[in-house]
């Protein structure tokens, strides 16, 4: 009797389905294709956008580098809120928040916490050399800076206590992440930038001179790859190339070696801020950018030629530039697939 139930029972075939991947893939045809490379029609207008906006970048930076070492900073400091800002709503769930009021502001407390830590650091003795004049704001700033650890530490802990009362029921989950989140963050923007700043107050040679190598390798890579590009790097950005990859690290080299001789030359980039005025410097050169001769052979038109030490070092920047900072962009590129903020390949 089984059987024959089992038998006259219509029996449907249960089809399986693969779980796609969340990640965008790029299409492999575009990649070895001559629309994303060398014969794309589209691509002087896009050529034509990026050169405008370089340019007027390039004016803002020479200008804030101009008025100093503490608008240098603040511009630091506002392009980090800008991208804690870009992180912290990277996993951000309105519908879930909109059941935690406050809790946004939870990010923020430990962000400018940890600013304060960072950079209290960095300039707590050159914030003093500032307000020696003043008897009232030095002892102030002093007693600041003697307390400084416990005052941070009072902050971050008062951000953990606050983080536990805001718990709720069924929303642990995305609350801790949201934790674990936040302190990624942090390690992730104020570990390179505590580099960056104390770089800065030692003379800004030694944060522009880096700076402005990343920013040729990725214009002369651009170029290069927009002109001769025919070989696709990696397949996580099919428009980059070789070709781009080994004209801009030639360019970036041969650029470091150059600036270096140029920028250590003014003192505004070479002597250390002691102190957060914003007045002229004037100092004795280390013995890095104090010129050094080197004959020449007696079949070329110069004698000699005038070298700085700090050139050789140069070299040694421009070549870690040409290799790292493409791979900066590599990891940037995978990080928007990942959490699908570029559809369309870069």
């Amino acid at each position: 009797m089984q059987s024959e139930n089992n038998t006259s029972a219509p029996t449907t075939p249960r089809l399986r389905h693969r779980r796609r991947s969340n990640e965008a893939i790029p299409d492999a045809t575009k990649a070895n294709g001559s629309h994303l490379l060398v014969h794309d029609r589209n691509k002087y207008k896009s050529f034509l956008v990026r050169a405008y906006s370089t340019v007027w970048m390039i004016a803002g930076f020479v200008l804030i580098v101009y008025m100093g070492h503490l608008y240098i900073t603040a511009m630091v400091v506002v392009i980090q809120i800008f991208m804690a800002r870009e992180l912290f709503n990277l996993l951000r769930k309105a519908h879930e928040e909109r059941d935690l009021p406050g809790f946004r502001m939870l990010n923020w407390h430990f962000f400018f916490t940890a600013m304060l830590f960072v950079y209290g650091r960095i300039l707590s003795q050159r914030l003093v050399n500032t307000v020696t004049s003043d008897k009232f704001l030095y002892q102030f700033v002093s007693s600041l800076i003697k307390y400084h650890m416990v005052i941070c530490y009072f902050l971050y802990i008062s951000g953990f206590v606050w983080f536990i009362l805001t718990l709720k029921k069924k929303m642990y989950k995305y609350q801790f992440s949201q934790y674990a989140w936040t302190h990624m963050i942090l390690i992730v923007v104020f570990a390179q930038s505590s580099f960056t700043v104390a770089s800065i107050f030692e003379g800004i040679f030694w944060f522009l001179l880096p700076a402005s190598l990343i920013v040729i390798n990725d214009i002369a890579a651009y170029i290069f790859g927009f002109f001769f590009g025919r070989t696709p790097l990696i397949k996580l950005s099919p428009k980059k190339t070789w070709e781009g990859f080994i004209g801009a690290s030639v360019a970036t080299i041969t650029s470091a070696f150059v600036l270096a001789n140029i920028m250590g030359r003014f003192q505004w980039l070479t002597c250390p801020r002691k102190d957060l005025a914003t007045g002229w410097l004037h100092c004795d050169p280390g013995p890095l950018f104090k010129p050094e001769s080197f004959p020449l052979p007696g079949w070329l038109p110069w004698k000699e030629i005038t070298i700085l030490p700090v050139q050789w070092h140069a070299l040694c920047l421009g070549l870690f530039a040409s290799i790292i900072a493409p791979f900066g962009g590599f990891f940037a590129s995978g990080f928007k697939r990942a959490f699908k903020i570029k559809v369309q390949s870069q």
